[in-house]
């Protein structure tokens, strides 16, 4: 059965808190205003994952992934484009684009930057809907998004929640996309786990990813 408007509205609501308080944790860690927005989020079968991430680019993507495993399972990524991924890591530490010393610490900013916002939202979505769970340590690649989805990601009943990111840091504009993925039935029993939040409407809304 297809979610609710109630469902998704609550879903937005969760990756928000989420996104808002990977933004302050980033803030902190580089003594500068970032600011974290997702301005929409799709639902899509993973034979649909390749044309929405399309505006990404094509070729190699950057990529920080995790698994989760609880009353749902999936797994759930951070995905840049090259050019994105690049300024992110400049910006970051302070490195000169295209320099040697920036490909040197690109794979732990990004693995850094990817483990703090999928954390922050998949934290949210634990810690206000009370429930247990468990993360496998992230990982970083580059490759195609079709090379970056496991077997387990590609089956055509998995779900995949699609949320378009846009990081604004010292006035450039860095695009993303957090990538959950949910194994087959997991997805429907997070919408189960939102109907039943006793929190409902009243739930912490000061996510916005600003700060």
């Amino acid at each position: 059965m297809p979610p609710t408007e109630y469902q998704l509205d609550s879903l937005r609501e969760l990756i928000n808190i989420g996104v808002g308080r990977a933004a302050r944790v980033l803030s902190e860690m580089v003594n500068a205003r970032i600011v974290l927005q997702v301005p929409f989020i799709k639902l899509l079968t993973a034979a649909n994952l390749r044309n929405e991430v399309g505006h990404l680019g094509e070729g190699h993507l950057s990529a920080v992934r995790l698994g989760f495993r609880g009353p749902f399972s999936g797994t759930a990524a951070l995905v840049f484009p090259p050019d994105s991924a690049s300024k992110l890591v400049a910006i970051l530490t302070g490195e000169e684009m295209g320099t040697p010393d920036l490909d040197s610490v690109r794979v732990g900013t990004l693995s850094e930057v990817g483990n703090i916002v999928i954390n922050g939202v998949m934290g949210s979505i634990a810690n206000v809907l009370k429930l247990q769970m468990n993360y496998t340590l992230p990982t970083y690649s580059e490759d195609s998004i079709e090379n970056l989805m496991t077997p387990a990601d590609a089956l055509p009943d998995a779900t995949v929640v699609l949320a378009h990111t846009r990081f604004t840091v010292e006035h450039l504009q860095i695009e993303g996309d957090i990538v959950l993925i949910f194994e087959v039935g997991s997805f429907s029993a997070l919408m189960d786990a939102i109907n039943t939040d006793p929190g409902g409407n009243d739930r912490d809304r000061r996510g916005s990813g600003t700060v």
